[in-house]
This record gives structure tokens, sequence and C-alpha cells, in this order.
């Protein structure tokens, strides 16, 4: 190990170092990202690479499992340094007769041993390292590939989310209001509820309720009301396909229905929940 990842941010290292926060940490790697931007340094060739190196310990220091392992390794080093500074020439004679007797006896040999520990806390920290860089890289190509939010892709290219899964919720902004720990809540007890996105005016609440399976969000769908007071008007954001009607419903219902998601959406909402109130007024009364 030659890069003291302390050091790298200005920070001082040891049992000192192994005592600072996150945001300690943070805030001494915001300072010397400032002073080694390259963009600062357009006359250093070795501004880039130095820069990358501030961010490589930064990266290091701020994972918990991989600073946990940098300051095993910085402790054994210091034992090491410690043990042969305080040994003179007469007691490193002594101990060298010591530990070849304890060689001889098949002891384990101190130096050997502390040896082993530190390249043994080296190659699982070079593990780390390696899967920070790896964790960066596929958050930037997964960002890169991506055009637009999961709802938008649909079933399409095989790890879309599946819209049938996916319920519109909304509400009057009258009474109490719904949260998205109330609303997982009220849907949990149809199946498992994997995600809650609420989105809110001054007038009208509205929220979607991803499903994880497509039998939950249609159980859902036709159970959910929410309380009284306020209810909840619950849609599909992908409507199944619709059963057969009578022949005389079927043009008029088909016609109804196919606005659901398009223009015809908030009439049809606001009557819904226009008749879920008098409903509830009269239970009142």
């Amino acid at each position: 190990m030659d890069v003291d990842h302390y050091s790298v941010l200005g920070l001082p290292s040891g049992d000192e170092g192994a005592n600072l926060t996150t945001k300690e940490i943070t805030k001494a790697y915001r300072e010397k990202a400032r002073d080694l931007h390259p963009d600062k340094r357009k006359d250093d060739p070795n501004a880039h690479e130095n820069f990358i190196k501030l961010k490589s310990s930064y990266e290091i220091l701020v994972d918990e499992k991989a600073r946990k392992l940098f300051d095993d390794l910085l402790r054994v080093k210091r034992d090491q340094q410690r043990r042969f500074a305080q040994q003179d020439s007469k007691r490193r004679k002594m101990m060298s007769d010591l530990d070849d007797r304890e060689r001889a006896s098949f002891a384990p040999d101190p130096i050997v041993k502390a040896k082993e520990e530190e390249e043994r806390i080296a190659r699982k920290l070079k593990d780390e390292i390696a899967r920070i860089r790896e964790m960066h890289a596929n958050k930037g190509a997964s960002m890169g590939t991506g055009s637009g939010s999961g709802l938008n892709q649909g079933n399409s290219g095989g790890g879309g989310l599946d819209k049938e899964k996916v319920l519109k919720v909304s509400w009057e902004k009258i009474g109490d209001d719904y949260t998205a720990e109330k609303l997982r809540e009220l849907f949990s007890r149809f199946g498992e509820v994997e995600d809650v996105v609420v989105k809110s005016s001054k007038k009208k609440g509205s929220a979607l309720v991803v499903m994880a399976t497509k039998e939950a969000a249609v159980a859902a769908t036709g159970n959910v009301s929410g309380s009284l007071s306020n209810p909840l008007l619950v849609v599909p954001l992908k409507p199944a396909i619709a059963p057969e009607f009578p022949a005389m419903q079927k043009a008029e219902e088909t016609d109804r229905f196919s606005n659901l998601v398009g223009a015809g959406y908030q009439a049809f909402e606001d009557a819904v929940l226009q008749k879920l109130k008098k409903a509830a007024e009269k239970q009142k009364k």
C-alpha cells in the first residue's frame, strides 16, 4: 500500500483519521477538488491524473466497508513501524535469535504473520476498490442507455415497467390528505406494493401505485376506495382488455373507456369523484 487516502484529501491519518466523520471527509474533498480541478490547473500536465486520484481516495473513505479495511491496513503498518522503531540493535539481535528458535519449533513468525495479515487486508481492499469502480461504471451505463422513466418504457425493451401493474390514483384535496405511506398501507392489503409516487396540486392529489403483480393491481382496482370523507378514484394506467358487453352498450362503453388515459379522463374522473362524495354524504346522514 503506497497511498494514504487520508493524506491525499489533506486529512490526518492514523487513529485521528479513523475517527473522522463522513461529513468531515466530504468537506475536505470538496475543498481539495476546487483546488485541484483541471480547469484551474490548465498548465499542469498531471492535473487530470491528480484529480482522479483525489476522487478515488474520496470514494474509498466514504464507503464504510472499504474504509474499515483501509484503517485496518494502516493499523497493521503502524504496529510494524512501532515495533521496529522500539528495537535497538541489541534487541533486534535478541529478537532475531528468538525468531530463529520459534521457527525451528514451528512457532508462527510474528513478522511473517503480520506481513500475511497486511497482504490479506490489501487484497480485500483491492477487491472493494474494484467493486466501487464497477458500481459507478454500471450506474453511468444505466444513465447513458436509459431514455426516460420506467413508466414511459412500458413493456418494450425487455426490462421496462409493466404498465398493467401500475394504478393511477386521484382524490380531491379535502379533509385528510393521502401520503405515500398511507397509500402503501391501503394497497398492500391486496398484494405487495413496489413503489408509490405522489404528485399533488392545491385542489387535487394524484399518485402512481406500482403493484408487484398484475393480479394484485386488478384486486386493488375494485376494492380500494379510501375514506368516505375523501374517496379515492383508482384506475389502471393501462386498462386490461375489457370484457364483452351486451350489443346495445358495447359501442357506448368502448368510447367511454377508451379516453381513460386520454383527454376525456379528467371529466370521467371528476364525475366519479362527485358520485362518491354524494354517496359519502348520504351515508353520513
